[in-house]
Protein backbone atom coordinates (compact mmCIF):
# COMPACT_ATOMS: atom_id res chain seq x y z
CA UNK A 1 0.00 0.00 0.00
CA UNK A 2 2.94 2.60 0.72
CA UNK A 3 6.36 2.42 0.18
CA UNK A 4 7.15 2.90 4.40
CA UNK A 5 7.80 -0.06 6.59
CA UNK A 6 5.12 -1.95 8.82
CA UNK A 7 4.97 -0.44 11.84
CA UNK A 8 2.69 -2.69 13.81
CA UNK A 9 0.53 -5.96 12.58
CA UNK A 10 -2.07 -7.96 13.20
CA UNK A 11 -2.33 -11.65 12.16
CA UNK A 12 -5.74 -13.48 12.87
CA UNK A 13 -6.16 -11.50 15.83
CA UNK A 14 -9.33 -12.22 17.96
CA UNK A 15 -10.99 -11.76 21.24
CA UNK A 16 -13.14 -12.52 24.16
CA UNK A 17 -15.20 -11.00 26.60
CA UNK A 18 -15.76 -14.01 28.03
CA UNK A 19 -18.14 -15.91 25.51
CA UNK A 20 -18.65 -12.80 23.25
CA UNK A 21 -16.50 -13.09 20.47
CA UNK A 22 -15.57 -9.37 20.36
CA UNK A 23 -12.82 -8.82 17.42
CA UNK A 24 -12.78 -11.50 14.70
CA UNK A 25 -10.12 -12.94 12.58
CA UNK A 26 -8.26 -9.29 12.17
CA UNK A 27 -5.17 -9.27 9.88
CA UNK A 28 -4.02 -5.31 9.18
CA UNK A 29 -0.78 -3.83 8.65
CA UNK A 30 -0.38 -0.18 9.91
CA UNK A 31 2.52 1.84 8.39
CA UNK A 32 4.95 4.18 10.09
CA UNK A 33 4.41 7.85 9.94
CA UNK A 34 0.69 7.51 8.78
CA UNK A 35 -2.59 8.54 9.95
CA UNK A 36 -5.07 5.37 10.03
CA UNK A 37 -8.65 6.13 11.09
CA UNK A 38 -10.36 2.71 12.15
CA UNK A 39 -14.36 3.70 11.88
CA UNK A 40 -17.67 1.83 12.45
CA UNK A 41 -21.01 1.80 14.24
CA UNK A 42 -20.89 1.90 18.18
CA UNK A 43 -19.59 -1.79 19.51
CA UNK A 44 -18.47 -2.94 16.65
CA UNK A 45 -14.58 -3.34 18.02
CA UNK A 46 -12.97 -0.38 16.98
CA UNK A 47 -11.65 0.72 20.20
CA UNK A 48 -11.48 -2.82 21.43
CA UNK A 49 -9.07 -3.58 19.00
CA UNK A 50 -6.92 0.00 19.68
CA UNK A 51 -6.41 -1.44 23.10
CA UNK A 52 -4.51 -4.56 22.02
CA UNK A 53 -1.95 -2.63 20.40
CA UNK A 54 -0.65 -1.38 23.65
CA UNK A 55 -2.37 -4.04 25.78
CA UNK A 56 -4.67 -2.07 27.35
CA UNK A 57 -7.21 -5.01 27.15
CA UNK A 58 -5.33 -6.90 29.94
CA UNK A 59 -6.70 -4.34 32.04
CA UNK A 60 -10.09 -5.97 32.00
CA UNK A 61 -11.28 -9.54 33.37
CA UNK A 62 -12.43 -12.26 31.40
CA UNK A 63 -10.89 -10.95 28.38
CA UNK A 64 -8.90 -14.14 26.30
CA UNK A 65 -7.22 -13.47 23.06
CA UNK A 66 -5.65 -15.43 20.13
CA UNK A 67 -3.60 -14.95 17.04
CA UNK A 68 -0.40 -12.44 17.34
CA UNK A 69 -0.03 -8.35 17.11
CA UNK A 70 3.40 -7.05 16.34
CA UNK A 71 5.29 -4.47 17.08
CA UNK A 72 8.28 -3.79 15.21
CA UNK A 73 8.68 -7.39 14.34
CA UNK A 74 7.95 -8.19 17.63
CA UNK A 75 5.12 -9.97 18.98
CA UNK A 76 4.00 -7.55 21.96
CA UNK A 77 2.45 -10.30 24.10
CA UNK A 78 5.84 -12.51 24.23
CA UNK A 79 8.46 -10.51 23.28
CA UNK A 80 7.80 -7.09 25.48
CA UNK A 81 7.63 -5.41 28.67
CA UNK A 82 4.64 -4.17 29.17
CA UNK A 83 5.64 -0.85 30.49
CA UNK A 84 8.58 -0.35 27.58
CA UNK A 85 5.18 -1.07 24.99
CA UNK A 86 3.07 1.27 26.10
CA UNK A 87 6.38 4.04 26.56
CA UNK A 88 6.69 3.02 22.70
CA UNK A 89 3.02 2.91 22.14
CA UNK A 90 1.05 5.83 23.77
CA UNK A 91 -2.99 6.31 24.12
CA UNK A 92 -4.77 9.19 24.17
CA UNK A 93 -8.22 8.78 25.71
CA UNK A 94 -11.91 9.95 24.57
CA UNK A 95 -11.89 12.35 27.92
CA UNK A 96 -9.34 14.49 28.48
CA UNK A 97 -7.42 13.11 31.40
CA UNK A 98 -4.85 15.54 32.90
CA UNK A 99 -3.42 14.63 36.28
CA UNK A 100 -4.70 16.93 39.34
CA UNK A 101 -1.33 18.09 39.27
CA UNK A 102 0.20 21.43 37.63
CA UNK A 103 0.55 21.04 33.98
CA UNK A 104 4.09 21.16 33.88
CA UNK A 105 4.46 17.78 36.47
CA UNK A 106 1.65 16.54 33.64
CA UNK A 107 4.58 16.66 31.51
CA UNK A 108 7.52 15.47 33.85
CA UNK A 109 5.80 12.61 35.00
CA UNK A 110 6.04 10.10 32.74
CA UNK A 111 10.07 10.98 32.31
CA UNK A 112 10.72 11.21 35.47
CA UNK A 113 8.82 7.68 36.06
CA UNK A 114 11.81 6.28 32.90
CA UNK A 115 14.94 8.00 35.89
CA UNK A 116 15.24 11.44 34.26
CA UNK A 117 16.09 13.93 37.30
CA UNK A 118 17.85 16.84 36.01
CA UNK A 119 15.46 20.03 36.24
CA UNK A 120 17.41 21.33 32.93
CA UNK A 121 16.56 18.10 31.20
CA UNK A 122 12.79 18.20 32.55
CA UNK A 123 12.14 21.78 31.85
CA UNK A 124 13.86 20.80 28.51
CA UNK A 125 11.55 18.33 27.72
CA UNK A 126 8.13 20.15 29.23
CA UNK A 127 8.73 22.98 26.53
CA UNK A 128 9.59 21.26 23.56
CA UNK A 129 6.60 18.77 24.08
CA UNK A 130 4.20 21.73 24.63
CA UNK A 131 5.44 23.17 21.71
CA UNK A 132 5.02 19.65 20.01
CA UNK A 133 1.08 19.50 21.09
CA UNK A 134 1.03 23.55 19.90
CA UNK A 135 0.46 24.67 23.79
CA UNK A 136 3.32 25.99 24.82
CA UNK A 137 2.07 29.83 23.98
CA UNK A 138 -0.69 29.11 25.49
CA UNK A 139 0.42 28.04 29.11
CA UNK A 140 4.36 28.96 28.98
CA UNK A 141 3.09 31.79 31.58
CA UNK A 142 1.01 29.48 34.13
CA UNK A 143 3.44 25.93 33.87
CA UNK A 144 2.81 25.67 38.07
CA UNK A 145 -0.99 25.84 38.02
CA UNK A 146 -3.22 23.02 38.10
CA UNK A 147 -4.10 21.59 34.59
CA UNK A 148 -7.21 21.00 35.44
CA UNK A 149 -8.33 24.69 35.26
CA UNK A 150 -7.32 24.54 31.47
CA UNK A 151 -10.27 24.25 29.04
CA UNK A 152 -11.48 20.86 27.51
CA UNK A 153 -9.46 21.14 24.11
CA UNK A 154 -6.22 22.21 26.13
CA UNK A 155 -6.51 19.15 28.40
CA UNK A 156 -6.69 17.13 25.67
CA UNK A 157 -3.63 18.86 24.19
CA UNK A 158 -1.69 18.63 27.59
CA UNK A 159 -2.74 14.66 27.67
CA UNK A 160 -0.97 14.46 23.72
CA UNK A 161 1.94 16.55 24.93
CA UNK A 162 2.42 14.06 27.84
CA UNK A 163 2.24 10.73 25.75
CA UNK A 164 4.83 12.52 23.47
CA UNK A 165 6.96 13.33 26.54
CA UNK A 166 8.21 9.86 26.95
CA UNK A 167 9.39 9.36 23.15
CA UNK A 168 6.57 7.09 21.60
CA UNK A 169 6.88 5.55 18.28
CA UNK A 170 3.23 5.23 17.50
CA UNK A 171 0.10 7.14 19.05
CA UNK A 172 -3.31 4.96 20.09
CA UNK A 173 -6.28 8.05 20.07
CA UNK A 174 -9.61 6.89 21.27
CA UNK A 175 -11.81 9.55 19.87
CA UNK A 176 -10.16 12.18 20.84
CA UNK A 177 -11.87 14.97 19.82
CA UNK A 178 -15.48 13.47 21.04
CA UNK A 179 -15.80 15.67 23.92
CA UNK A 180 -14.44 19.21 22.70
CA UNK A 181 -15.96 21.87 20.89
CA UNK A 182 -15.47 22.39 17.15
CA UNK A 183 -12.47 24.85 17.27
CA UNK A 184 -10.58 22.76 19.54
CA UNK A 185 -11.29 19.98 17.26
CA UNK A 186 -9.72 21.86 14.36
CA UNK A 187 -6.46 22.49 17.00
CA UNK A 188 -6.22 18.63 17.59
CA UNK A 189 -6.68 17.73 13.51
CA UNK A 190 -4.29 20.01 13.01
CA UNK A 191 -1.83 18.47 15.57
CA UNK A 192 -1.99 15.75 14.12
CA UNK A 193 -1.06 16.05 10.92
CA UNK A 194 1.62 17.96 12.28
CA UNK A 195 2.33 14.83 14.10
CA UNK A 196 2.70 12.12 11.78
CA UNK A 197 5.96 13.27 10.22
CA UNK A 198 7.34 11.77 13.34
CA UNK A 199 4.77 9.29 14.74
CA UNK A 200 2.45 6.64 13.50
CA UNK A 201 -0.81 7.81 14.85
CA UNK A 202 -4.31 5.32 15.07
CA UNK A 203 -7.15 7.42 15.80
CA UNK A 204 -10.62 5.62 16.56
CA UNK A 205 -13.45 8.26 15.21
CA UNK A 206 -17.49 8.20 14.36
CA UNK A 207 -16.94 11.55 12.53
CA UNK A 208 -16.83 10.62 8.73
CA UNK A 209 -15.72 13.47 7.61
CA UNK A 210 -12.64 13.95 10.17
CA UNK A 211 -11.28 10.47 8.88
CA UNK A 212 -11.43 11.87 5.71
CA UNK A 213 -9.60 14.47 6.35
CA UNK A 214 -6.80 13.32 8.17
CA UNK A 215 -6.04 9.74 7.69
CA UNK A 216 -4.20 7.84 5.34
CA UNK A 217 -5.96 4.54 5.83
CA UNK A 218 -8.95 3.58 6.81
CA UNK A 219 -10.47 0.33 8.51
CA UNK A 220 -14.02 0.09 8.82
CA UNK A 221 -15.24 -2.48 11.84
CA UNK A 222 -18.55 -4.15 11.86
CA UNK A 223 -19.57 -6.35 14.24
CA UNK A 224 -16.13 -7.67 15.41
CA UNK A 225 -14.93 -7.45 11.71
CA UNK A 226 -12.36 -5.24 9.47
CA UNK A 227 -15.06 -5.37 6.72
CA UNK A 228 -12.45 -3.64 4.87
CA UNK A 229 -9.03 -1.48 4.81
CA UNK A 230 -7.33 0.81 2.16
CA UNK A 231 -6.14 3.82 1.54
CA UNK A 232 -8.69 6.29 2.79
CA UNK A 233 -9.82 8.09 -0.81
CA UNK A 234 -10.61 4.57 -2.04
CA UNK A 235 -12.58 3.67 0.91
CA UNK A 236 -14.09 6.74 0.98
CA UNK A 237 -14.77 7.09 -2.77
CA UNK A 238 -14.86 3.49 -4.46
CA UNK A 239 -15.24 1.09 -1.44
CA UNK A 240 -14.86 -2.56 -2.18
CA UNK A 241 -17.65 -3.56 -0.40
CA UNK A 242 -21.16 -2.62 0.17
CA UNK A 243 -21.94 -2.29 3.67
CA UNK A 244 -18.76 -0.12 3.56
CA UNK A 245 -20.76 2.35 1.14
CA UNK A 246 -23.60 1.77 3.28
CA UNK A 247 -22.12 3.25 6.58
CA UNK A 248 -20.19 5.99 4.86
CA UNK A 249 -23.49 7.20 2.89
CA UNK A 250 -25.04 7.15 6.13
CA UNK A 251 -27.47 4.19 5.56
CA UNK A 252 -26.81 2.76 9.04
CA UNK A 253 -24.66 3.57 12.02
Amino acid sequence: MFDSERKIYTKELNLYYGETHALKNISVDIYDKKVTALIGPSGCGKSTFLKTLNRMNDLVSNVSITGEVFFRDLNIYKEYDIVELRKRVGMVFQKPNPFPMSIYDNIAYGPRVHGIKSKSELDRIVEENLKNAALWNEVKDRLKQNALGLSGGQQQRLCIARVLAVEPEVILMDEPTSALDPLSTLKIEDLIQELKDNYTIIIVTHNMQQAGRISDTTAFFLLGEVIEFDETGKIFSIPKDKRTEDYITGRFG
